[in-house]
């Protein structure tokens, strides 16, 4: 099995790259002219990562997939996260870094909504490209910490530095938004393959033998991070991915509780309810009718 070459501290991160370490829960570095200790191929930090890379200096992958940096693209790594790298053995690093541990932020404003943050769980081929405008503004933000880090610590340092940090993350949402606009035609397109994916799977065994599909499964079919397929669907539709996985149940019972030869409870057993009684209580919080009642009424 391969070695994976695991860094928990923030000052090992800055000796691996040759760099004066600062703070020991915090760190910005500009990669300009570094070389790394040694070249891992797969590694796991103990803390969070944002890397700007701008040249093409790799490829970095989790599990099977694979994404190629490209100019000013922003990588998020979280905690425990393992990441494959493999580099050229001639390439030189250029760009910069974000690191700081879960220990910084806590008791903090930003402690207590880091999760909002979805995208520290994204693929890295689902990384954040920034033009050239966005680029400046994140510098300018590392530059902001930067500085707090040079000016020594104090009592004001940590709500700065995490105020400072928190205004970053904002901006990439922005960020964010902005990319899942620009690639709407990419998104729509998964939308569409989510709704046959549902089509296929209701018309399928997987029902009666896995149950009401789950987002992860979803996710998995069409090859995304569950996170960045949940933000994509509610970006598209409005709704969460789970939401539009029982908007789409509850059609497809609608159709079927029209059969009048097949019984409620069988209904409920083809569309992957385990009780008949949760599937009525589902239907019944949907349409504001009882299976039985809808079937009446129509």
């Amino acid at each position: 099995m391969e070695k994976i070459l695991r860094i928990d501290h923030i000052s090992k991160h800055d000796a691996f790259y040759h760099q004066e370490n600062l703070h020991p829960l915090v760190s910005v570095i500009d990669f300009e002219g570094t070389t790394p200790e040694v070249y891992a191929a797969k590694m796991t930090f103990g803390f969070y990562a944002v890397y700007l890379k701008d040249v093409r200096c790799g490829d970095i992958k989790y599990g099977r997939y694979t994404y190629d940096y490209q100019d000013r693209t922003l990588v998020f790594v979280a905690p425990g996260q393992v990441i494959n790298v493999s580099i050229h053995p001639d390439y030189k690093p250029q760009g910069f870094g974000l690191l700081f541990h879960p220990d910084l932020i806590h008791g903090t404003p930003l402690g207590k909504h880091m999760d909002d943050y979805s995208f520290f769980s994204y693929e890295s081929r689902e990384a954040l490209h920034l033009s050239e405008k966005e680029r400046r503004i994140v510098l300018d933000c590392f530059g902001k910490i930067r500085y707090e880090l040079e000016q020594g610590v104090d009592k004001h340092s940590k709500t700065l530095i995490a105020a400072n940090i928190e205004l970053f993350l904002n901006y990439c949402v922005r960020f964010y938004d902005r990319q899942f606009i620009t690639r709407s035609d990419v998104h729509k397109s998964n939308v569409e393959k989510f709704d046959n994916l549902l089509k296929d799977y209701f018309h399928s065994n997987k029902p009666q033998t896995i149950g009401l599909p789950a987002v992860t499964y979803c996710a998995e079919q069409l090859h995304l991070s569950p996170n960045y397929f949940g933000d994509m669907v509610k970006k598209e539709t409005g709704k969460t991915a789970l939401e539009y996985i029982q908007l789409k149940v509850m059609d497809m019972a609608k159709e079927r509780i029209l059969d009048m030869s097949r019984s409620v409870s069988e209904i409920a057993y083809e569309l992957g309810f385990k009780y008949p009684q949760h599937f009525t209580r589902a239907f019944k919080k949907s349409t504001g009718y009882t299976p039985n009642e809808y079937r009446s009424l129509n």
